[in-house]
């Protein structure tokens, strides 16, 4: 998938992840290794409902992934779409002439 063949839904869910501080906890303790949710409950002093539910926001966007091993569920991130997130707001960077503003004519 390239940048400019997201659906704005998938960008709407990737930056609507981003933008909890609980999410945002979570993306920094995947980004030093793979973690249980169990773990992740200790660390977070979360109860496992709650962060189901950040969980699950930031898997329906994308942003991590998980894998079973026997009755635990293990995290980590996909940094594929972090790449393509960043490439985004990039392009911004890149194609996009920055000009002063213009006073408006009509007052």
């Amino acid at each position: 998938m390239t940048v400019s063949s997201l659906e704005p839904t998938t960008l709407k869910a990737g930056f609507h992840a981003l933008s909890d501080t609980l999410r945002l906890q979570i993306l920094e303790l995947l980004r030093s290794q793979e973690y249980c949710v169990c773990d992740l409950c200790n660390l977070l002093e979360v109860s496992q409902s709650k962060l189901s539910f950040h969980l699950k926001t930031l898997k329906d966007a994308n942003l991590i992934q998980s894998r079973q091993e026997g009755r635990w569920m293990y995290y980590s991130l996909n940094l594929a779409q972090f790449a393509l997130l960043e490439q985004y707001l990039a392009d911004y960077r890149r194609f996009t002439t920055l000009r002063p503003a213009t006073p408006c004519e009509n007052p």
